[in-house]
């Protein structure tokens, strides 16, 4: 075994407990989904065998379910469902229905005729046709349709980690987030594999006989009441109080893992994607989140800061990161880029942040707006002298930052750009800009201390209290390393903070970490 072999399944093993629930949760959300499918599914699949005229209406709405994108059907579902296992559930359950109804449909209509005119002439009824003729015949097609739906459930099942379903998806945008290689194959080869299970053992039913076949149905609802307990393992931390946290915020000493070692708070938590987690704690489906100070959902979703009276969540600086090709292959980019240089500060990043993410604003309008009242904004330059590459994650901050670059390079210079936002975490965006798929991104000089450089803690120690050494050691580690420069700041801090909502933090007398802290404990 080499050495990058033995630190995954040592990274397994340290994180076993984790794993095994996340396992357990997956399964649980696969098979509670299926079985809802087949119990669905397989009756409308008889349905239009009887009523072909509804074949096709019925085909198709499953059809075009089939065709929502699953993060897209998950959102949707939150205003009706809110987060959590519900939601996941009833998206992989109508993720499920087309291979189901429409193996069922083709399984018994594919059946000879003549068969059928047989049991008739027997003197059997439509009940019995159905039980004892075109049933067993039609099987191993409809089983062939569970197979295919329960291999998609597998699969989809991941992304239930983004609305706090749990799910081996947790450890996989975890890594995604976190740079963290380790993490993201402990929760892919799982998945994978539980794929592979799942397919042999229908695979093995579908030898068997009808009649056995018959056993292992009446034997589901255990199996279905057993995997929905399992699903449902309750926190050991006794709280009243659910927190939801970022697949990011969950691994980073600047975040879960420093507040359990600094303040040694202990929470039920739920991991979930920041899209949808404002939301939520306005709604009242979580008590705590963890957040951005520079957010503007702050101020739409009425959250206060809970003051960090131990400083863990260090101040850092927000900059541009561009491969040191792309500055030599386009000598105008880097004065160009600094033009944005200390012009933003912590209210007006909040401000812009407010603008796209409660006012729906464009991000190009909201940066456009900004450049123009700094006088930074001009046309477009007619000539093109190359193109350049510019990438984002995936939320409202960094869209408006890779706007206000585009809209710079644009007036600026006579360069083409080419945007490639939404790329997801840490490790896309990083990974996409060493592997010369883009050229710069926007990016902050914790997470490429603490996520992408990872040094020892006594070097973290080190800096982490002062954000302008911070910024010079990762602009020298970056040179050195991967032949990546940091320009000039763009001037605000976007540091992590804990949020709760003003009327509960008011409520609960909770104005700073350690209050909550002492609260959590006093419930206990």
């Amino acid at each position: 075994m080499n050495e990058e072999q033995q630190t995954l399944w040592n990274f397994m093993w340290q994180q076993s407990d984790k794993l095994l629930i996340q396992t357990l949760q997956h399964i649980g959300l696969t098979f509670i989904s299926l079985v809802l499918a087949v119990l669905v599914g397989l009756p409308l699949g008889i349905l239009i065998v009887r009523n072909r005229n509804l074949s096709g209406t019925i085909l198709g709405i499953a059809g075009i379910l089939q065709t929502i994108p699953s993060i897209a059907l998950l959102g949707f579902l939150i205003p009706l469902l809110g987060i959590g296992v519900k939601p996941a559930i009833v998206a992989l359950f109508l993720y499920a229905l087309l291979p189901i109804i429409r193996n069922t449909y083709t399984g018994i209509t594919g059946i000879d005729p003549n068969v059928n005119e047989a049991a008739t002439a027997l003197g059997l009824d439509k009940q019995q046709i159905l039980l004892q003729v075109e049933l067993p015949l039609a099987m191993p097609v409809i089983l062939a349709g569970i197979r295919t739906a329960t291999v998609i459930n597998v699969g989809v099942a991941t992304l239930a980690s983004y609305i706090a379903a749990g799910g081996l998806g947790e450890f996989i945008f975890g890594g995604i987030s976190l740079n963290n290689t380790n993490m993201i194959l402990s929760g892919a080869i799982p998945a994978a594999l539980l794929a592979l299970l799942f397919d042999f053992c229908l695979s093995r039913i579908q030898k068997l006989g009808f009649k056995k076949i018959k056993r292992v149905i009446i034997a589901m609802p255990a199996l279905f009441i057993l995997l929905s307990t399992l699903y449902f393992i309750p926190n050991s931390y006794g709280t009243k109080l659910t927190a939801g946290f970022t697949p990011e915020f969950m691994g980073r000493q600047d975040g879960n893992v420093g507040l359990e070692k600094i303040y040694g708070l202990k929470i039920h938590t739920v991991v979930i994607n920041d899209a949808v987690m404002y939301k939520a704690a306005y709604e009242k489906q979580l008590d705590v989140i963890s957040g951005y100070s520079t957010d503007g959902r702050l101020k739409a979703y009425d959250l206060t800061v809970l003051r960090d009276d131990q400083g863990i969540f260090p101040p850092y600086y927000a900059a541009p990161i561009v491969r040191n090709q792309a500055l030599q292959k386009f000598p105008s980019l880097e004065e160009t880029l600094n033009l944005l240089a200390g012009k933003i500060n912590d209210s007006v990043m909040t401000d812009l942040n407010y603008r796209v993410d409660h006012l729906h604003q464009s991000p190009e309008r909201v940066a456009s707006d900004f450049l123009k009242a700094q006088g930074l904004w001009k046309q477009r330059l007619g000539k093109k002298n190359g193109t350049i590459r510019l990438g984002s994650k995936i939320f409202g901050e960094q869209y408006i930052l890779a706007n206000l670059y585009s809209q710079l390079i644009k007036g600026f210079t006579d360069y083409e750009v080419v945007t490639k936002t939404g790329l997801g975490g840490t490790k896309i965006c990083f990974d996409a800009l060493v592997n010369n798929q883009i050229d710069l991104y926007p990016e902050y000089t914790g997470t490429g201390l603490l996520a992408i450089l990872k040094p020892n803690q006594r070097t973290i120690d080190s800096l982490s209290s002062d954000k302008d050494k911070t910024f010079a050691y990762v602009k020298q580690e970056f040179e050195k390393k991967y032949g990546i420069s940091w320009l000039r700041p763009i001037g605000f801090n976007n540091a992590y903070a804990l949020m709760m909502p003003k009327q509960l933090a008011k409520a609960l007398h909770i104005e700073t970490i350690s209050n909550l802290k002492e609260y959590l404990e006093n419930q206990q």
